[in-house]
């Protein structure tokens, strides 16, 4: 059967979740291109890839993202940004539907977080909970959304959202939690931000391709978001010690409050920036993702144990 997507565009391809997806194009043969600023960056990520082609371009500026998006029929977009510039979030989307919308791209998939929920007015969190952030940055990652479903309803272009919790695995440097597998590696004690003995729930990166990809190969998934949950609710003191525990050490970690953040915050952008996401660890963001196992009963999760391991073995390589 003929795939839906007949070539795709990654925008913020080098990243964790944007390599995740290229993977899962290259292995059900879809052609893509890889969308980033760096060629260098790119070249050495995918240039073995036999269905990939390398795109360097600024997603900033419309001529470029327009260049971009030429000649396919799905930008999935992937672009990360740093807390400090998380104001961007919506001025580059939309920039990317006004290249999108020029070059005749048909769809458009945005993996998301769970910022634009907010406080969690349940405990667990399915897609018609209000999305009402009290945060900056949940509050541009909202108008990111809106952007993008809002241009699926004038038409002419379809698109998705695939709402992500925090994210560990091979890739997943700036993530929350890899941190913590370089610290249990080195025998030294980790840094966790927030409260400790919360529950939580991360997604193993690699998990993330094959759902991202079902879903933009889906034509009636469009339209509307979807959760992608992670291998479940999980103590982040047990995560901790699992990781730990999977190099044959005791764990050890310490925990950064926010006082000491805002005291941090003094002579560095980046812990300026934390403070106002420590309710994620106060009152944790669980996802449902009922909806989407339902219509995709085959999904693959990793569990922690597995995933904590592959990532070990992919840190020891590098």
């Amino acid at each position: 059967m003929d795939s839906l997507i007949q070539k795709a565009a990654i925008f913020g391809a080098a990243g964790a979740i944007g390599s995740a997806v290229a993977n899962e194009l290259e292995r059900r043969g879809i052609p893509f291109r890889v969308v980033g600023r760096t060629r260098a960056k790119l070249e050495k990520a995918f240039g073995n890839f036999k269905q990939a082609e390398i795109f360097d371009a600024d997603l900033a500026e419309l001529r470029s993202a327009s260049a971009a998006a030429r000649g396919v029929d799905t930008i999935v977009y992937t672009v990360g940004l740093p807390y400090p510039s998380h104001h961007l979030h919506p001025v580059l989307m939309r920039t990317t539907v006004d290249a999108a919308i020029a070059m005749g791209v048909r769809r458009l998939v945005l993996p998301s977080s769970v910022y634009a929920y907010g406080v969690p007015r349940s405990s667990r969190v399915p897609e018609t909970h209000p999305r009402m952030p009290e945060t900056r940055k949940g509050q541009f990652r909202k108008e990111q959304e809106d952007i993008a479903l809002e241009a699926s309803k004038k038409g002419p272009i379809a698109s998705l959202i695939v709402r992500l919790p925090d994210f560990y695995g091979p890739g997943a440097d700036n993530s929350l939690a890899n941190p913590v597998f370089q610290a249990a590696l080195a025998g030294k004690t980790a840094n966790w931000i927030g409260q400790v003995n919360q529950p939580h729930e991360f997604v193993y990166v690699p998990d993330t391709g094959p759902a991202i990809v079902d879903l933009a190969s889906c034509a009636e998934c469009y339209g509307e978001a979807w959760n992608f949950a992670g291998a479940g609710e999980i103590n982040t003191m047990d995560f901790i010690t699992r990781i730990y525990r999977a190099v044959g050490r005791s764990p050890k970690y310490r925990t950064v409050g926010r006082g000491l953040l805002k005291m941090m915050g003094w002579f560095s952008p980046l812990y300026k920036e934390l403070p106002e996401m420590l309710y994620l660890q106060e009152t944790p963001v669980i996802l449902d993702d009922s909806k989407l196992r339902a219509k995709f009963p085959g999904v693959r999760k990793t569990s922690y144990d597995d995933g904590i391991a592959q990532t070990l073995d992919w840190m020891r390589k590098r």
